[in-house]
């Protein structure tokens, strides 16, 4: 394996190699390489990394709506449950007409 000090940086071929990237073995200089989680990487792996967890995030975020969904369809439900009991509650006389009856002639 050769030795990082004869390397020269990937995109930057004018430049001195300063680190390896861990992920594609590739060699970059200090622009080029950043550290994430204890690990110096370069850019472009470094996005595949960040990329995973947000793949990973939909699964939980796709159960989150759907218990969002749930709850609501069950909110709507016990509203026009509440709605019925109430309606039924209504004496028999209102449901004939016969409490809100008004005579305006008198």
């Amino acid at each position: 394996m050769p030795s990082l000090t004869t390397q020269r940086c990937f995109n930057h071929a004018q430049r001195e190699a300063v680190a390896r990237c861990p992920q594609c073995s590739r060699y970059f200089c200090r622009e080029c390489v950043t550290e994430h989680e204890d690990r110096v990487m370069c850019s472009a792996c470094l996005r595949k990394v960040r990329r995973t967890p947000l793949l990973q995030r939909r699964g939980i975020a796709g159960l989150i709506r759907l218990a969002q969904g749930l709850a609501g369809l069950l909110a709507a439900w016990f509203f026009f449950y509440l709605i019925g009991e109430s309606l039924l509650s209504l004496p028999s006389s209102f449901h004939e007409g016969t409490l809100w009856r008004v005579q305006w002639w008198h």
